[in-house]
């Protein structure tokens, strides 16, 4: 997922793919929404709607089920989910795959991608990864749970916390400690875990946002698990996390950039429909400005979402690449927290409603400025990329 990929799609192949993204959004994420937020959880069979479309295996091989894409598809897809269907929540929890199966692509075996892969591509699988624990989020050097040998099998000990699709995930990417001498990152490995197997449980979180997607608090004691689902080397695990964040972070910067896009148009479609004081909202100049300042926004973060995913594409992706990716991340979910103020502001009371595309990104957009890297960690990891 992270490696350039082959782009064999023409544009008339993706204005198709596009408007089959629309459609799906509007029908059938959209007016479900609200619904789903109250339920606390949307339709298993959206998953398998979405894999009949071909969107869940964007990206991935052939072989295994998937449509090889690149970066510049795959973010116009993320874009065009979240302005259209409006919801981080199901995003989250519909496309969890895509950070737990990269790093099975990127390090597991034939026979690993075999079983694990193409029945989650098929939307007949969950899979999500597993790296936040209680006494730490971006300080994955320092993860304490445990998996030690014994005879063919790994017996993992510990916790995670705010993890998605958590509560109903079929395989989990875990990342454990295996060398307890280790306290740092040398000893850290991953290991992908069939959540059927004994001793794993699951609680579910109550969140300020992403009200329908599954977030869970997973405890192992004594969990088993076969050797063979290791990835990789003992001990690799702690480059492989680092890896994997960066394509997490790049699809997260497309998705705040979509509902930026989102909540511009629906202010844009309440300014031009509100009367006040005998006039439409929109002949106001402090509101046609305001609408102007969210525009330069989301213009300035297309463009840098667009400029980063060629560099992925073109296969150039060193510490300069990295440390783009972080900044990007930071500039296209403070767009997305501006546009979300604004649009709230300009609906005035309606802003505050549930039901409102606006009043759910509000609440939504702190998690996208700390998943997958905070922003204060991301200004340090771009600065140490950078030589500064």
């Amino acid at each position: 997922m992270n490696s350039p990929q082959p782009d064999s799609l023409t544009p008339k192949d993706r204005r198709a793919l596009l408007d089959t993204v629309q459609r799906f959004a509007t029908q059938a994420i959209a007016p479900h929404v609200s619904a789903w937020d109250e339920a606390g959880e949307f339709p298993r069979a959206l998953y398998t709607q979405a894999a009949d479309l071909g969107l869940l295996g964007l990206g991935y091989p052939e072989h295994l089920g998937g449509t090889p894409a690149p970066w510049a598809v795959r973010n116009a897809v993320s874009q065009a989910l979240a302005r259209h269907g409006g919801s981080g929540g199901v995003m989250a929890g519909l496309f969890s795959h895509n950070i737990g199966l990269p790093p099975v692509l990127a390090h597991g075996t034939a026979a690993q991608q075999a079983q694990i892969v193409p029945p989650v591509l098929r939307g007949e699988r969950i899979a999500a990864l597993g790296i936040t624990e209680p006494g730490g989020g971006s300080d994955v050097a320092s993860l304490r749970t445990t998996a030690r040998l014994d005879g063919g099998d790994y017996v993992i000990d510990g916790e995670k916390v705010f993890i998605t699709s958590g509560m109903r995930c079929d395989w989990i990417t875990l990342a454990v400690r295996t060398d307890a001498r280790s306290k740092g990152a040398s000893g850290l490995s991953m290991i992908v875990v069939p959540c059927d197997a004994k001793g794993l449980s699951r609680t579910p979180l109550q969140k300020m946002g992403w009200l329908c997607s599954d977030t869970a608090h997973l405890r192992f004691d004594g969990l088993r698990v076969p050797a063979r689902y290791r990835l990789g080397e003992e001990g690799a695990g702690f480059r492989m996390v680092m890896g994997n964040f960066n394509g997490e972070r790049l699809a997260l910067a497309a998705m705040a950039l979509g509902f930026a896009e989102a909540c511009y148009d629906e202010a844009l479609a309440w300014a031009r429909q509100r009367q006040t004081f005998g006039a439409p909202l929109i002949e106001r100049q402090v509101i046609r400005h305001r609408l102007m300042d969210m525009r330069m926004r989301i213009a300035s973060t297309l463009a840098w979402v667009d400029a980063v995913g060629a560099w992925a594409d073109a296969g150039d992706t060193g510490p300069e690449w990295v440390a783009q990716v972080c900044l990007l991340k930071n500039h296209a979910t403070q767009a997305m927290q501006f546009c979300a103020d604004a649009a709230v502001q300009i609906l005035g009371g309606m802003g505050f409603m549930r039901g409102t595309v606006s009043e759910r990104l509000y609440r939504e957009v702190k998690v996208l400025m700390i998943g997958g890297g905070a922003e204060e960690i991301m200004k340090e990891l771009a600065a140490r990329q950078l030589g500064l």
